[in-house]
Order: C-alpha cells, then sequence, then structure tokens
C-alpha cells in the first residue's frame, strides 16, 4: 500500500493519470488514433458492428442461426464476422482493447465507483436508454464513432447529418431526462 500512496503523490503520475486532457489535446489524440487506424486495418474506426457480432455469437450458442437473419444477410461484413472467432476480428479487438484500457483509466485515476441504482424509475430509464442508444446505433448504420467521428474525418455528407441527429435527439433526450427522471 506504500507503494500506492508514494505513487498517488508523485508529480508525474498526477499530471497523467488525474489531470484530465485539454479539448484540443484530447482532439488531436483522437484525429492520431484514428487516422493510424485507418492506415493499419485499412478501415474507418466502429464499435457497435463488432458488439453486434457479439450479442449475434451469444445467441448461435443458444442454438439460433443468426447469419440467417435479414439484418446479418443485408450485411455481409457483420455476418462474416459472426464465423470469425472474436480473438481474430480487429473490432472485437478494439472494442476489448477500449474496455480494458477505460477501465485501467478509471482505476488509475482513483474514479472508480459503483453505485447504487436509485430506484425503478432510474433502472426503467437506463434500460430504455440503453435500448434506444443500441437500436439508434444499428439504424445509423454505427454509433457516434463511426457514423460521426470516421464519417466526418472522411468528409463524407452522412457525418454532418449524424450530428445534427445527435444533437436533436441530445436535446429531446435532456429534456425527458429532466422531465421525468431528475425532478420526480
Amino acid at each position: 500500500m506504500t507503494f500506492f500512496n508514494k505513487l498517488s503523490q508523485n508529480e508525474i503520475y498526477k499530471r497523467i493519470m488525474k489531470t484530465p486532457l485539454s479539448y484540443s489535446a484530447g482532439a488531436a489524440l483522437l484525429g492520431i488514433t484514428a487516422t493510424a487506424h485507418l492506415i493499419i486495418f485499412k478501415e474507418a474506426w466502429g464499435v457497435t458492428g463488432p458488439i453486434t457480432v457479439w450479442g449475434a455469437k451469444i445467441f448461435q450458442l443458444m442454438g439460433i442461426n443468426t447469419a440467417r437473419w435479414s439484418y446479418f444477410v443485408a450485411h455481409p461484413g457483420l455476418k462474416r464476422g459472426i464465423m470469425t472467432p472474436i480473438l481474430r476480428s480487429g473490432g472485437s479487438i478494439r472494442n476489448i482493447g477500449i474496455i480494458v484500457g477505460a477501465t485501467l483509466a478509471t482505476l488509475y485515476a482513483s474514479e472508480f465507483k459503483i453505485k447504487k441504482i436509485k430506484g425503478k424509475r432510474q433502472l426503467i430509464g437506463a434500460v430504455i436508454g440503453g435500448f434506444l442508444m443500441g437500436f439508434g446505433a444499428r439504424l445509423a448504420a454505427g454509433c457516434n464513432i463511426a457514423a460521426l467521428f470516421s464519417a466526418l474525418s472522411a468528409l463524407s455528407l452522412t457525418g454532418w447529418f449524424f450530428a445534427a441527429s445527435l444533437l436533436i435527439g441530445a436535446i429531446i433526450g435532456s429534456k425527458i431526462l429532466v422531465t421525468y427522471i431528475i425532478n420526480k
């Protein structure tokens, strides 16, 4: 424990792990990461496609042939992903890296907390919100990474449409959250 106490007082540790990056530094790192990803993997950065494949793989384990579903027939890349082992899929490896990296960053910054659910309203709101986010990501053929960030960096008009839709959805969602969740 003495090691961790000394580490938490170290100025370099504080600067790297405790002090948030500026928006400019974060944007620059995201841009460099996205460019490197495109160069290395020859595809745009995306997150929700591999998660969709993970869900399909879970159904496959239960004996349900998801490869025949019209969604996967219409998206042959995702259909191929169902047959690809998770640790051989670049998208899955990146998502696992994001999960592990975010967890480690939270632990290193001493920001990890398990919060108690305040009530049924909060639980229902979280479940509905999560479902709508997942449904919207599949409907838009990507989340804010692929449909917004990667699309804008590729100078795609769809990225701007996604940005406008995201803004409208955030305004509506915030009003619903304040009206029905926070103020009750």
